[in-house]
This record gives C-alpha cells, structure tokens and sequence, in this order.
C-alpha cells in the first residue's frame, strides 16, 4: 500500500479541509469561461472537483495515487467517474487550460520540485495558468507538508512561468493563515 493510501485507510488526513478552502472557492468564482479543461493534482478529496461541477464546469479531472479519495468523489459524483483518474500525476500526458494547486506541491519531497515545474509547463495549453496556493514558511526535511518562501518559488517558476501573482493569502482558513501564498503563473 503506498504511503498516501495508507494515511487515507488509517485516517490520517490531517490536511483535509472538509471543504474548498476560501482562496480557491473565490477564485474560482471570478472564472467565466465554463468550458476551461481544469485538472486538480493530488486532490484528496476533491472538494473543490465538487464546487467546479457545482458551478458549471464539466471538463474538470481529478489525478491522485491514492484510491481511496477518488473512490469517496466517486460515491458523491458518479456522472463523473471518468474524470477521476488513479495514476501517478508525472505520468500524464494530457493538456489543460488550467491546473488548480492545493496542498499537492508541498507533499511531494522536495527533490521533486524541478520534476514538479516542468511536468507543470508541459501539460498546460499556451497561456494556460496554474494557480492556487503555496505555503510560506521555511523549507523543512520533515514533512510532508514541505514549506517554501516567496523567493524560492519565485526562482523555481520564473523560467517556466510569468508570475501574474504571488502575494499572501488574506482569506486563508485558520490552520494555515500568515503560512500561505496565492498564486497565478501562466505558462510561458
């Protein structure tokens, strides 16, 4: 059993908001364009999956290497059971619009971070964004969830990404508030 199923089966989800968090809920609720193909990396429990095809959005995928969330999205959205997908995320090779990141970027070991980028850069669509959240507070060897600074992302995103924002989330939920960045990147 891999390590995510593992915390999934033994209850161990501490970072499960049990709900779309206020940053990705807002914006996602200034997005217009309902046809936007819309990937979710690492979704857990796909709650902001729920909210997309709540509001509209129906080209909306979810990737995750544990089973187990994407069984529980499965039993809350069966019409969309195609769209959750059991694989390894750097094994994709299908193309988005836009890539909503939360919590996925900072479990991965921190070795991983170029694989991250330039996996990022390759499936996006020209001018698509990837966009969410990112911790800010200081990179540590045990996790996860690793951390990270405004500087490092900034360096590790330039060359793939125009950085249309990075700036501290104001509406963070309160486990995380002063520890999280919003950001837009479009791909280059």
């Amino acid at each position: 059993m891999n390590y995510w199923e593992e915390r999934y089966q033994k209850g161990e989800t501490g970072w499960d908001a049990g709900k779309i968090t206020t940053p990705i809920k807002e914006y996602i609720d200034q997005l217009t364009n309902k046809n936007l193909k819309i990937l979710i990396p690492g979704a857990g429990n796909g709650y902001e999956f729920d909210y997309l095809i709540e509001k509209g959005f129906k080209n909306v995928y979810v990737i995750d290497i544990a089973e187990t969330p994407l069984e529980n999205i499965k039993k809350r959205k069966p019409e969309f059971a195609t769209h959750l997908l059991h694989a390894d995320f750097f094994s994709l090779e299908t193309k988005f619009d836009l890539i909503l990141e939360q919590t996925f970027f900072c479990a991965l070991p921190p070795e991983m971070r170029p694989q991250y980028v330039e996996k990022m850069a390759s499936i996006l669509n020209p001018k698509g964004k990837l966009a969410g959240l990112l911790f800010d507070f200081p990179l540590t060897s045990e996790g996860p969830p690793f951390g990270g600074s405004k500087e490092e992302y900034i360096n590790r995103f330039a060359p793939k990404f125009e950085i249309k924002k990075l700036e501290h989330s104001y509406n963070s939920i309160k486990p995380r508030e002063n520890k999280e960045l919003f950001f837009i990147f479009e791909v280059k």
